[in-house]
């Protein structure tokens, strides 16, 4: 299993949007991310910053990479560029992190 972090950032009056379009997370998004690999995903909110922290869990770097072309992503990212800092792709803006250290 391999461990990654990364850092978006919602905008400040975007929060509860923000939370709440992951509260009714598309089914069919959620089948596309177990289908490249994904699991144990978690995204949290730092209120005072408006940073978001991500953490999943993929079993290979290869067939998660190709999740961003995906046709449900594209959408994804397009549903969710009105709620946060997006490249000019639609991408959310993100800063993946090195594990520096992990503890089972």
């Amino acid at each position: 299993m391999i461990r990654k972090a990364f850092i978006m950032t919602v905008y400040p009056d975007k929060h509860e949007e923000y939370e709440q379009r992951h509260n009714e997370i598309w089914p069919e998004m959620v089948d596309e991310l177990h289908k490249h690999g994904a699991k144990n995903y978690s995204i949290f909110l730092d209120k005072e910053t408006s940073k978001l922290f991500g953490y999943l869990e993929i079993e290979d770097e290869e067939i998660w990479s190709q999740m961003a072309a995906t046709s449900i992503n594209q959408k994804w990212w397009e549903y969710m560029e009105p709620v946060m800092e997006t490249n000019p792709d639609k991408s959310p803006v993100s800063l993946d992190l090195k594990e520096v250290f992990h503890m089972d």
